[in-house]
């Protein structure tokens, strides 16, 4: 059985970092090109970053590119996700998934069967 288990959110304040990790469990996790999404109040669920099975190609949104890196470590089964320069749009709950066996990168959250619960990430003006 496959589980995806965030850590790493809290309350910060705008301009400042934080980073999130993702533990896997279940399946071989460096057959799988895994990501992060976000959703804040209201709002649709949104994709955040991915990386690719062996860490060579990431993908980014438009406004976490430049701020916000993903990677893996594939003997640890883990992918983190490393936030600077936060800003209050960026309040939401982060997600880590795993996208569908053949995925290379993906933007859509139906390219990803697996999700975690989610860790809160506040940033506050």
């Amino acid at each position: 059985q496959v589980q995806l288990i965030e850590s790493g959110g809290g309350l910060v304040q705008a301009g400042d970092s934080l980073r999130l990790s993702c533990a896997a469990s279940g399946g071989t996790f460096s057959t799988y090109t895994m990501g992060w999404f976000r959703q804040a109040p209201g709002k649709e669920r949104e994709f955040v970053a991915s990386i690719s099975r062996s860490g060579g190609d990431t993908y980014y949104a438009d406004s976490v590119k430049g701020r916000f890196t993903i990677s893996r470590d594939n003997v640890k089964n883990s992918v983190a996700l490393q936030m600077v320069n936060l800003k209050p749009e960026d309040t939401a709950v982060y997600s880590c998934a795993r996208a569908r066996l053949g995925i290379i990168s993906a933007a859509s959250a139906t390219a990803y069967d697996y999700w975690g619960q989610g860790t809160q990430v506040t940033v506050s003006s």
